[in-house]
C-alpha cells in the first residue's frame, strides 16, 4: 500500500471499532457496566496504550534512521560518480565515450528517480523513459553503466601510467556498481505486511475499548475522531520516511545533481 493508503486504512478502521464499541455498549447487560468491569477496562486500555505508543515511537526512529542512511549512502554515491570521472578524465581523451555514457547514465538517473522534479537540461540522454519509483532498479540505466566498463576494458594502455588508471577506473567502477546495488535494495520498505495488520489489530482494540466505555457526547467523539487521525498520520509518516524515492518525504536529489555538474565539466 502507498502512504495514503496505509494512513486512510488506519484511520477508517479505528473509527469503525470505535463505531462498534458505541452500538454494542447498549446491549451489554447492566454488570458488565458496573464499576470494576469499567476499572479493568481502563486498565487494559492503559497498557495497550503503553505499548503502542512504545511500537510507534520505535517503528518512527526506525524509519528515520532508515531514511538517513539511505540520504547519506546517495550523497557518497554521488561522490564515487565524481570520482570515477576524475579518473576518466585523467586518462585522456580516450575516455571521453565513456564519460559520456556516465552522464547519460547520471541525467537519465535522476529524471526516472525524481519524476516530479525538472528534469536535467540537456539532450544526451533518453528523456521519458517509464519508470516505477517504487522499484529504484533500471535494466537501462545499469547497461548504460555496462557500456561505459566495458569501453574501459577495450583501451590500450600506452603505458604504465595509463595502464595503472585503467586499473584505477576499474575498481572504482565495482565501487559504483555496489553501491548503486545498495541504494536499490534500500529503496525498498522494511515494515512488513503481517506487522503492519497486528500493530493495526492493537490499536482497533484500543479504539474498541474508548467506544465501550467513552460518554455518548458529540466532544467524545469528536476526541476520539481527532485520536484516530493522529494515530493515522503517524503511520503516514512513517511509511512515507520507510518509503525514500516516493511520497511527499524523499530523499532530495541535489548530490545527483551536483555530480552532474562536476561530470559536464
Amino acid at each position: 500500500m502507498t502512504e495514503v493508503e496505509s494512513g486512510l486504512v488506519v484511520f477508517i478502521v479505528l473509527l469503525l471499532s470505535t463505531g462498534f464499541g458505541v452500538l454494542v455498549r447498549p446491549l451489554l447487560p447492566e454488570e458488565h457496566k458496573a464499576h470494576e468491569t469499567v476499572q479493568l477496562i481502563q486498565l487494559v486500555i492503559g497498557m495497550l496504550v503503553t505499548f503502542a505508543a512504545l511500537v510507534l515511537g520505535l517503528m518512527t526512529a526506525s524509519a528515520k534512521s532508515s531514511f538517513d542512511t539511505v540520504a547519506n549512502d546517495f550523497r557518497a554515491y554521488a561522490a564515487d560518480l565524481i570520482q570515477l570521472d576524475v579518473k576518466l578524465r585523467d586518462y585522456g581523451p580516450d575516455t571521453s565515450d565513456a564519460r559520456a555514457l556516465l552522464r547519460a547514465y547520471t541525467a537519465e538517473a535522476i529524471a526516472t528517480t525524481w519524476p516530479h522534479e525538472p528534469p536535467p537540461p540537456g539532450d544526451y540522454y533518453q528523456k521519458n523513459v517509464p519508470h516505477n519509483p517504487e522499484q529504484l532498479e533500471s535494466p537501462r540505466l545499469g547497461h548504460l553503466l555496462d557500456q561505459a566498463e566495458s569501453g574501459i576494458r577495450q583501451l590500450n594502455p600506452p603505458d604504465a601510467f595509463h595502464q595503472s588508471l585503467v586499473g584505477d577506473i576499474l575498481a572504482q567502477f565495482t565501487v559504483v556498481s555496489k553501491a548503486r546495488w545498495k541504494l536499490i535494495e534500500e529503496a525498498h520498505s522494511s515494515i512488513s505486511d503481517p506487522f503492519f495488520k497486528t500493530l493495526t489489530f492493537w490499536l482497533s482494540v484500543i479504539f474498541l475499548s474508548f467506544g465501550l466505555i467513552a460518554p455518548r457526547n458529540a466532544l467524545a467523539l469528536v476526541t476520539i475522531t481527532l485520536g484516530a487521525l493522529s494515530i493515522a498520520s503517524a503511520i503516514y509518516g512513517i511509511v512515507d520516511l520507510d518509503t525514500p524515492f516516493t511520497g511527499p518525504i524523499v530523499i532530495p536529489s541535489q548530490p545527483m545533481r551536483d555530480a552532474l555538474a562536476h561530470l559536464g565539466g
